[in-house]
């Protein structure tokens, strides 16, 4: 049987959240937005009601989104086979192609256009547009070629800001413009990272990242293990002592980056959960891993 909510709890959950809107209302909040989230349909109208919500009540919201499980659907009905190159794809010049008409394309196109249908404002932006994210080819610690894959050096946060002074949620695709050796190239660039560099560059009170986990777990088999809060000093701890491990690994150094460039507040949550975002920015409690 379905709980009925009376209009006095309505009332009540809008007046415990009034404090975290004063707390928000004029500052940046960068949310990277991917996994599950992006491919489950009810997940998908949730997220797409919280960024509203946020830019509605005055949170300049920046939206940054990646789209892996899409650029190899494309990959694989072309007939290319994918390569990984330590757990990265291996970027040729057909691959680019792909991953530029997807990311840039379909993807960003379709995320706006769902903001817009739902009554918000929304602006599609790739790195490439005003040449936001300048970046050079990335290699491997030990130095292995991957291709068309860059890593970004710097973020021109001016066209942001124009969108964000306008009241749009800009959505930004992770394709970088290429420098040096590789001037005015498309360069693919890990979207959790452009994530990180763009809180940085705006100076974001937070950077969320979305992702098909709880957050850290003190174990990885344990669920209910969830770290809530952890200090910036205790990372390197916990990647020497295995808690961090594999995924989760460049999660927090994209949190590590994000803060040693000056966001407030980095927090890695559940986007399996509707309304992941309002839960954990109105809520005491919030959700997932808040590192600081």
């Amino acid at each position: 049987m379905k709980e009925t909510v009376t209009n006095g709890q309505r009332a009540e959950t809008l007046i415990h959240a009034l404090p975290y809107i004063q707390r928000y209302r004029g500052k940046t909040v960068v949310v990277k937005y991917g996994g599950n989230a992006m491919i489950n349909e009810e997940l998908k109208n949730a997220v797409i009601q919280d960024v509203i919500l946020m830019n509605c009540v005055g949170i300049r919201t920046v939206l940054v989104h990646g789209g892996g499980p899409e650029i190899e659907a494309l990959l694989k009905k072309t007939g290319k086979e994918s390569r990984f190159v330590q757990g990265l794809r291996y970027t040729d010049e057909e691959t680019m192609e792909v991953v530029q008409m997807v990311l840039c394309g379909k993807v960003n196109k379709d995320i706006t256009a769902l903001i817009e249908a739902a009554g918000g404002k929304a602006i599609g932006l790739c790195g490439i547009d005003g040449a936001m994210l300048k970046a050079r080819r990335l290699k491997t610690a030990d130095g292995e070629d991957l291709g068309l894959v860059g890593e970004i050096e710097e973020v021109d946060i001016s066209t942001l800001n124009t969108v964000l002074d306008s009241g749009a949620i800009p959505v930004l695709s992770s394709v970088a413009f290429g420098i040096g050796d590789d001037a005015g190239r498309a360069l693919n660039v890990n979207a959790d990272t452009a994530a990180a560099k763009v809180a940085a560059a705006v100076k974001a009170e937070k950077l969320i990242l979305m992702t098909d986990v709880r957050g850290i777990l003190r174990d990885v088999q344990n669920p209910d293990s969830l770290i809530k809060t952890a200090a910036r000093a205790e990372l390197e701890t916990l990647k020497k002592t295995g808690i961090v491990s594999k995924g989760m690994i460049p999660k927090v150094e994209c949190c590590t980056t994000a803060l040693d460039g000056g966001v407030k507040k980095a927090h890695i949550i559940d986007g399996r959960l509707p309304h992941a975002l309002l839960i954990e920015l109105f809520t005491d409690e919030g959700i997932g891993t808040m590192i600081e």
